[in-house]
C-alpha cells in the first residue's frame, strides 16, 4: 500500500495542477509549480489542490482512463451497449475471463486510493491555511463529499474495503484490514451528512462555480449508497429498516426546493444546465478534441462519428410504446417489422436508429452531395454501415446513442460547447424513492413517482392500479433501465438486484435491416457478441499486486 498512498511532494503537485487544467472546468492553469508547504500557506493554492480532487467524478470526455471515464466502460460491460473497439477492455468482462491479473481498465483501486490520500492530506492541513474561514469550511465539506464518493465507487466494485481516514506519510504503517460493506456505507452516509450540513444549496448564478459540490450532491450520494445497501446483493434478509433509510434519504432530496423535473426538450436535459441536475462534472470546451468530444465517439459513421458505444437490441426493446405499454404486450400495437413506430418518446431522444434524422444538414454537405439526407441509414448498404463512409467505424448493433449529443456540434470544424456528465439528477432520486417505497409496501407511491417521470417524458396514461407485486418491481427496474441509460447505472443495478446472472449471461444482440426492392424493410435480430457472467463477477477482484502487498482477503470466487 505504500505505493498507493505516497502522494506528497513538489513533483506531485506540479503534475496535479497540469493534469487538472485539462479535464475540469473548475481548474485554472497555475503560473508555476509550487512546493508542498507553499500550498498549505495560501488558500488559493489549497483550493486548486481541492479542485483537482473532482477528478474522482465521472467525466463526459473519452480519455481511455480508469477513473474519469469508466461510465462508458460500464455501459458496454453490461447488457446496455457494445463497445466495438474494446476501448476499456470490456471484452474481458463480457467473455467471463476477468481475473485479479487482468483487470486493466476495470481496476480503480490504486487511482481511487490516490485520490483518498489527497483528500486525507487536504483535511489534515487545511485548518492551518490562513484565509477566509467560510471558504476554508466550504472546501473541507467539498473534500468530505469527494472522499465519500471515492469510497462509494470502491465498495460498489469491491464490497468492503479498508477505510483510510488519515493521511499517510513515509513513516506510516501501511498494513490495513478490510472493513465490511455495511461499515463502509455507515462511514459514507455520515460523511455525506457532514458535508451537507456545510455545503450551500446552490451557488446562485455563478458560472465559475458550476460543477462544485452542493448540499444536494451530498444527499444524493447518500440516497444512492443507502439504496445499494438495502438491495438484495447486500440486504440478504430484506430488512425493512434498510429500505426505510433509503426512502428517507431519497425523500430528503426530493423535498429540497432547489430541484424540479426539467420540462424543456428532453434532449437538452443533458446539454444545458437546468433545475433537474443535482451534480455534474464539467469539461471546458477548449480541451475538447476529435478524440474527446461526445458527438464524435457516439455518432453514426456516416456522420463522421465513431459509433464507439452502441446501444444493444435489449436496451432498444426496453423502451415501451407511446401509450406506455410494453412491446411484449399483445395489445400495444408493436410491430417487429416496423419496430421504431409509436415508441416511448424517450426512445427517439436517447437512441439513433434507421430512419431517424440526425444533426444539422449544413454540417453534412458532403453527405447531401452524395445523394443522402441527414436521416440515419443503417439498412444493409446504407451510409451508416461498414459499406458506407468511414467503414471501420460502423455500429455493429446498427444503433447509436443520441443521448448527451449536442446538435450545435459542427463536425466540419469541430466547434464545441462546454460539456458535462450527469453525476446525479432528480430523476434518479425519484426512482430511488419509488423502489424503496415499493419494498416498504407502499406500491401506490411507487406508481406515483414512476408516473411523474413517464408523464414528463410524454406518456400521458397512468400505470394501472392492478400493476403490483413482482410485476411492479419489474416495471421499476425497466424504468431505471430506460430513464437512466448511458448514465453509469445499469452495470450496478443488475448486480445489486442480483439479476446479472440472467441479464449478462446471454448474447448481446443487434438488428439487421434489409431494404427490399419495393422500398420496404425487413428486420432481423442478430447476435453481436456472446456474453458470459460468472457468480464471482457480482464483485470485481482486488488486483493481484495489492493482495501480494497487503495480504487482504480476496473476493469470493477469485483465485
Amino acid at each position: 500500500m505504500k505505493r498507493i498512498y505516497r502522494r506528497i511532494g513538489a513533483a506531485l503537485l506540479a503534475a496535479l495542477f497540469l493534469t487538472a487544467c485539462q479535464k475540469n472546468v473548475l481548474d485554472k492553469v497555475p503560473l508555476d509549480s509550487f512546493s508542498d508547504e507553499s500550498v498549505w500557506k495560501d488558500l488559493r493554492l489549497a483550493q486548486a489542490f481541492a479542485d483537482f480532487q473532482y477528478n474522482i467524478l465521472p467525466s463526459a470526455g473519452h480519455y481511455w482512463d480508469n477513473l474519469s471515464n469508466r461510465s462508458w466502460a460500464l455501459s458496454s460491460a453490461s447488457d446496455e451497449a457494445f463497445n466495438r473497439f474494446d476501448d476499456y477492455n470490456t471484452f474481458t468482462m463480457n467473455s467471463g475471463s476477468l481475473t485479479p491479473d487482468n483487470l486493466s481498465n476495470f481496476d480503480i483501486w490504486e487511482e481511487t486510493y490516490k485520490r483518498i490520500q489527497d483528500c486525507n492530506l487536504f483535511l489534515s492541513r487545511i485548518d492551518g491555511v490562513p484565509g477566509d474561514d467560510a471558504v476554508r469550511s466550504r472546501l473541507k465539506a467539498e473534500i468530505t463529499y469527494l472522499r465519500a464518493y471515492a469510497y462509494f465507487k470502491l465498495i460498489s466494485d469491491y464490497g468492503g474495503v479498508p477505510l483510510v481516514t488519515q493521511a499517510f506519510n513515509l513513516n506510516s504503517n501501511f498494513v490495513m484490514s478490510r472493513s465490511t460493506f455495511d461499515e463502509c456505507v455507515s462511514f459514507i452516509t455520515k460523511e455525506c451528512d457532514a458535508a451537507a450540513a456545510v455545503l450551500p444549496g446552490s451557488y446562485g448564478n455563478s458560472a465559475a462555480e458550476l460543477g462544485r459540490a452542493t448540499k444536494g450532491a451530498a444527499l444524493a450520494l447518500k440516497s444512492r449508497a443507502l439504496l445499494y445497501a438495502a438491495s438484495p446483493q447486500w440486504n440478504t434478509g430484506n430488512d425493512n429498516a434498510r429500505w426505510q433509510q433509503a426512502s428517507d434519504a431519497a425523500k430528503a432530496v426530493i423535498d429540497m426546493p432547489n430541484y424540479q423535473l426539467f420540462t424543456g426538450p428532453y434532449t437538452t436535459l443533458f446539454t444545458t444546465f437546468n433545475t433537474e441536475l443535482i451534480m455534474t462534472r464539467g469539461m471546458n470546451k477548449q480541451y475538447l478534441s476529435a478524440h474527446t468530444a461526445v458527438e464524435r465517439f457516439l455518432a453514426p459513421n456516416g456522420f463522421r462519428g465513431w459509433s464507439s458505444f452502441a446501444p444493444s437490441q435489449g436496451l432498444v426493446d426496453a423502451f415501451g410504446m407511446a401509450d406506455g405499454k410494453e412491446i411484449s404486450d399483445p395489445t400495444s400495437g408493436y410491430n417487429p417489422q416496423d419496430p421504431y413506430a409509436n415508441r416511448d418518446p424517450r426512445f427517439y431522444h436517447d437512441i439513433l436508429c434507421d430512419g431517424r434524422p440526425y444533426g444539422r444538414p449544413e454540417y453534412f454537405k458532403d453527405r447531401y452531395n452524395a445523394g443522402h439526407s441527414n436521416v440515419v441509414e443503417t439498412y444493409e448498404g446504407g451510409l451508416d454501415t461498414e459499406t458506407g463512409w468511414d467503414t471501420w467505424n460502423s455500429s455493429y448493433t446498427r444503433y447509436s446513442f443520441r443521448k448527451y449529443q449536442d446538435t450545435t456540434f459542427n463536425y466540419r470544424v469541430e466547434t464545441q460547447t462546454n460539456k458535462f456528465w450527469v453525476v446525479a439528477r432528480l430523476s434518479e432520486i425519484y426512482l430511488n424513492y419509488a423502489e424503496a417505497e415499493f419494498h416498504l409496501g407502499h406500491e401506490n407511491v411507487a406508481r406515483q413517482y414512476l408516473d411523474l417521470l413517464r408523464h414528463r417524458a410524454g406518456i400521458t396514461t397512468d400505470l394501472p392500479g392492478a400493476l403490483a407485486g413482482p410485476d411492479l418491481l419489474k416495471k421499476i427496474q425497466n424504468e431505471r433501465q430506460v430513464e437512466l441509460c448511458l448514465e453509469g447505472h445499469r452495470y450496478y443495478d443488475v448486480r445489486r438486484w442480483k439479476i446479472a446472472d440472467v441479464t449478462e449471461n446471454k448474447p448481446l444482440n443487434g438488428i439487421k435491416i434489409v431494404k427490399n426492392a419495393d422500398g420496404s424493410k425487413t428486420y432481423t435480430v442478430i447476435k453481436v457478441q456472446d456474453r458470459v457472467f460468472k457468480p464471482e463477477h457480482y464483485l470485481l477482484p482486488i488486483p493481484r499486486d495489492e493482495i501480494r502487498r497487503t495480504n487482504l482477503p480476496q473476493n469470493p470466487g477469485y483465485k
